[in-house]
């Protein structure tokens, strides 16, 4: 019985009949026929298509707006400083080149928002407008163009997000000032390194405020340049109707990333940590503690070296 499928090399005496051949069950005749090589090509099948360029370039471009879009929703967003309220921490000026800092959202899901920290955050409802306006351009190509920009920090986003530093927290009481015109906190003086006086202006130039208790869940937030701010002093009339629910907050301003020149970490100083300084003659009392126990240990390591080498 003749084999069902032949090659050509099937008249050579050598090759073994349709009985010695091992078959695979699986293998049909025509699956078989289709293994064949090409007697023309010699290549069993044909070569794979490659992929264009311009598609692979395509793929790649959406796959990066795709992993942007996600990254900035839920892990980290670029923001554009709109104004100079944070001076000199963060600058921003009409027609300059303003700072870009990366905002970190998923910090607050596991810590709690802590004095000192500058916070991005969506305002209140008795908050007004933003310092400086972010307007969209009437064209809509215009426009969608802009919006895409703001995805990645290139341009500032159509909402009303502000940027602060958290001066207080929820069950805090907040005033100004004491008689050296320092913000206080629960009756006691703010450390604040971070403030920016503009020319012609200082400490003295403190907008007074009587006592306000932050609400649980909400903040007191200030500007950096503390003349120059629009913030829980001011907005919404001043006093708890400008505390900043928590919810509200965006994520925590970590590190400006534009322009290269200002590349760094942003301040997170805690206001409240102010260290006392002790009287000379208690900071003199650690190297005292210490000359003193010195002694003893010197002498009693001599005495035990003495008795080792007497004994040998």
């Amino acid at each position: 019985m003749a084999d069902p499928v032949r090659s050509s090399a099937d008249d050579n005496d050598s090759e073994p009949s349709g009985e010695d051949r091992v078959s695979d069950p699986a293998v049909t005749p025509e699956a078989e026929f289709e293994s064949i090589p090409d007697s023309a090509g010699g290549g069993g099948s044909k070569a794979k298509k490659k992929t264009p360029l311009w598609r692979e370039l395509l793929i790649l471009a959406g796959t990066a707006l795709v992993l942007t879009f996600v990254i900035q929703t839920f892990l980290a967003r670029v923001y554009v400083i709109p104004s100079a309220s944070m001076e000199k921490t963060l600058h921003g000026c009409p027609g300059c080149v303003n700072d870009k800092v990366l905002v970190d959202k998923i910090t607050y899901d596991f810590t709690d928002i802590s004095p000192g920290e500058v916070v991005v955050f969506r305002g209140p409802d008795s908050w007004g407008q933003n310092d400086i306006q972010s307007n969209r351009s009437d064209n809509p190509v215009v426009a969608a163009l802009q919006s895409a920009a703001s995805v990645v920090g290139l341009a500032p986003p159509d909402e009303r997000d502000f940027v602060k530093r958290v001066i207080a927290v929820g069950g805090q009481t907040v005033q100004c000032c004491d008689d050296q015109h320092r913000l206080l906190v629960d009756g006691k003086p703010l450390d604040e390194p971070y403030i920016y006086w503009q020319p012609g202006t200082g400490p003295e130039d403190h907008d007074p405020f009587e006592p306000v208790k932050v609400p649980e869940g909400h903040l007191w937030v200030m500007g950096d340049n503390r003349t120059n701010s629009t913030d829980s002093r001011k907005q919404g009339g001043g006093g708890v109707a400008g505390t900043v629910p928590e919810e509200n907050v965006i994520g925590k301003a970590r590190v400006i990333v534009i322009p290269p020149s200002r590349w760094g970490g942003i301040s997170d100083h805690n206001p409240q940590a102010v260290a006392i300084g002790a009287p000379d003659w208690q900071r003199g009392l650690p190297a005292g503690v210490g000359i003193a126990s010195a002694w003893p240990v010197l002498l009693l390591g001599r005495r035990l070296r003495k008795r080792l080498f007497t004994r040998r």
